[in-house]
This record gives structure tokens, C-alpha cells and sequence, in this order.
């Protein structure tokens, strides 16, 4: 196994790796003790079987510049191919502001041939390269170095596999015409505002079962302080405070240090100094905002307006839909995105795109009326009106 170390071995891989049809991409990180990702190690393939073909990226070691393999990044005529993508992409577009150009991502593309919702890597390497993969390192602390011989292993085997799994998956999707249903899923993937937080927007985020204007304002304050707290410390925001306790601060609205101290859920750090400072002012400020500055929901979080038994039908089609496309019924349509229709909402994902061809059209036309279902031998079928 060959570890690079320096800038110039990093350069000379991804070189070489420009020269390729494809590399495969894989990261380890922690994230337990931080608000950002810490890198501390990327694994890499080229097409082949020498000793040179996979290599291991240390970060941690020495004074290592990533910039060659952000040019690889840039270079579109070699494909980066990872699986499940999200966070591998936030440490490098946190880091350098780059994303990978053209990515493929191996688990949508699986969502798309039939493997299922979110199909694991593991899963793939099994049913597609016909391999296993040892577990025994799974759980390793990354940042610690020396890294095992088995550790070391176990890391370059997430590209390796990788390799069969997408030459398999690309081929099935030009065999099914269905490669632009993977790019568009992917554009998602490299907007910055998906991995870019708002601390004004981090309320969206909270979950609570009222909508009340005033509440929300709280909501909004408290979840705006928090993460700029976490932002500015780099740690994790339930380090501060969990939501749990954000919804209780926001319904018991503490004014005090001695109310602050009656908090059921608030951690004991969060009780004094700056966090207790930050939130009863969040809470002031919550309780003081204008009512034309006031939050609200957006129409698809309020279910009051749901046709619940239109929502049982859409999820009778979209069943139906998924089992004679074989494509992921998540990737279709959410239960949110099925729930919005049924209460008349038309901006939803599942009415764009490949979605519309397989199931938003006919969704469309149950909505209006046109069109009903029907039980046939065991099928759900689609009856015109």
C-alpha cells in the first residue's frame, strides 16, 4: 500500500490520474468534536490493478498543499466518482471552495437502477463486485497516527470496490437512457448554499409542533445564536445547547439567570457566561420582534391543509410507479413532497424533471380528478375518467 506524504507525491498521482477516464474518491474525517469536518485522510483510485493504481492521502502528515487535487477537481475530462458524496464534498468545498467536476456519485446512481433507498456502500460491493468487506476498522479514530496495517486496508478498500461498482452502474444507466436522471440529482450536490448554514435560517432546522408566530420568533433567535456560536468555535451546535432545550427555552421564554438555571434540558455549560448570556438575549430579541419580522411556516410544513386520503392515494401511485420503474421511491417523491400535493401545493420537486415523466404527471392528473386507480390481479393500474 503506498501512502503519499508531500506535495509533489500528490501532484505526480493526480498527474497521472488526469490521464484517466475516472478516479475513485473516498475521505475519512471526524466530526464528533467540531462544527467542521477534520480531514484526516483521503483514499484514491485510478483504473488497474498495480500497486500504484490506489493510493492513501495523508493530510496530517508533514506540510501538505491539497491544490493538486483540486485541479484534478477542475480537470472535466476525468470523472470523480464517490459514494455517497454529501459530506465528502462539504470538507472540500469548506476547505477550498471546489467541487468536483464531473461527479458521479454511486449511490444516487444505484437509487436509479433499482438497489433501493440509500443503498450502502457495503451492499453494492456485495451484490455487484461480489466481495466482502471487513468491518473490523470501521470505527477507527482517523486522526491518530500510525494508522494499522488493517486500518490502512480497510480505507483503500473503499475505493478499489469502487471501481467495479461504477463501471457497472454507468453502463446500466446508458443501458437505460437514464444517465441525466443521475446528473440532475447531482446538481444538488454542488450548490454551495447546500452545505452553506445561515445562522439567520438555522430555525428551519428545529423541529416543533407549533406554528405560532411569536414562538417561531423565539425559535429563530435562539437557533441564530447557536450557530453562530458553534460557527465561531467550530463546534458541534448540540454542544451549546440540543433542540430539545431550544423548544423548551423558546416555550418557558426565561428572562433571567435564575430562570435560565430551572431548564429541565439545558446543559450545565450552557446555564453561565456567554452561552446564558447569548440566550436570554435571543430570547429578548425573540419576544420584542415586529409582528411583520415575525417567522412563519412554509405552506408545505402546515399539514392542516392536507387531503389525507388524496396523500394515501399519491402513495398508492407513487408504490406503483416505483415497482414498474424500479428507481428508489424516496428519490421520487418524500412523504413532505407527496403531503404537499395533497394540499394543492404545485412547486415540489417530484413535478420537475425525469420526476414528472415517471410519476408527476400522472400525480397531476389524480389530483385534478382525471384520473383513478385501480387493484388488477395484484397491480395497481390507472384508469382514464
Amino acid at each position: 500500500m503506498i501512502t503519499l506524504k508531500t506535495t509533489d507525491e500528490l501532484a505526480q498521482f493526480c498527474q497521472m490520474a488526469r490521464t484517466k477516464p475516472y478516479v475513485t474518491i473516498d475521505t475519512e474525517f471526524l466530526r464528533e468534536r467540531t462544527y467542521y469536518s477534520k480531514l484526516c485522510l483521503i483514499q484514491m483510485a485510478v483504473p488497474g490493478d498495480g500497486d500504484g493504481d490506489a493510493v492513501l492521502v495523508d493530510p496530517l502528515e508533514g506540510d501538505m498543499s491539497l491544490e493538486p487535487l483540486y485541479d484534478l477537481f477542475r480537470d472535466t475530462g476525468v470523472v470523480k466518482v464517490f459514494h455517497a458524496a454529501r459530506q465528502d464534498l462539504e470538507i472540500f468545498f469548506v476547505e477550498a471552495g471546489v467541487f468536483p467536476e464531473p461527479l458521479f456519485d454511486t449511490q444516487v446512481a444505484a437509487m436509479v437502477c433499482g438497489f433501493g433507498e440509500q443503498a450502502g456502500y457495503e451492499t453494492l460491493v456485495r451484490k455487484i463486485a461480489r466481495q466482502g468487506v471487513d468491518k473490523s476498522s470501521r470505527f477507527t479514530d482517523w486522526s491518530r497516527r500510525p494508522l494499522t496495517e488493517a486500518q490502512q486496508k480497510y480505507a483503500l478498500a473503499d475505493v478499489t470496490h469502487l471501481r467495479v461498482i461504477y463501471e457497472f452502474l454507468a453502463a446500466k444507466l446508458e443501458e437505460t437512457g437514464r444517465a441525466h436522471w443521475v446528473q440532475e440529482e447531482l446538481r444538488m450536490l454542488t450548490r454551495p448554499e447546500t452545505y452553506t448554514i445561515l445562522p439567520s435560517e438555522a430555525w428551519r432546522r428545529v423541529k416543533t409542533r407549533t406554528a405560532a408566530p411569536k414562538f417561531l420568533s423565539i425559535v429563530r433567535e435562539l437557533a441564530r445564536f447557536r450557530e453562530g456560536y458553534a460557527q465561531s468555535r467550530n463546534v458541534p451546535r448540540n454542544r451549546v445547547f440540543k433542540d430539545d432545550a431550544l423548544v423548551e427555552l423558546a416555550s418557558t421564554k426565561p428572562s433571567n439567570m435564575n430562570d435560565l438555571g430551572r431548564s429541565r434540558l439545558l446543559l450545565r455549560e450552557a446555564r453561565r457566561g456567554e452561552i446564558a448570556e447569548g440566550i436570554l438575549k435571543a430570547i429578548e430579541l425573540g419576544i420584542n420582534c415586529p409582528p411583520d419580522d415575525m417567522p412563519k411556516l412554509a405552506k408545505r410544513d402546515d399539514r392542516s391543509q392536507v387531503n389525507p386520503a388524496l396523500a394515501d392515494l399519491l402513495r398508492v401511485l407513487l408504490k406503483a410507479k416505483t415497482e414498474s420503474s424500479g428507481v428508489a421511491p424516496k428519490l421520487i417523491a418524500t412523504a413532505a413532497d407527496l403531503d404537499a400535493l395533497a394540499s394543492g401545493e404545485r412547486d415540489v420537486s417530484a413535478l420537475h424533471g425525469w420526476r414528472r415523466e415517471v410519476f408527476g404527471e400522472d400525480a397531476l392528473r389524480l389530483c385534478d380528478g382525471r384520473v383513478a386507480l385501480a387493484a388488477n390481479a395484484g397491480a395497481v393500474r390507472i384508469v382514464e375518467l
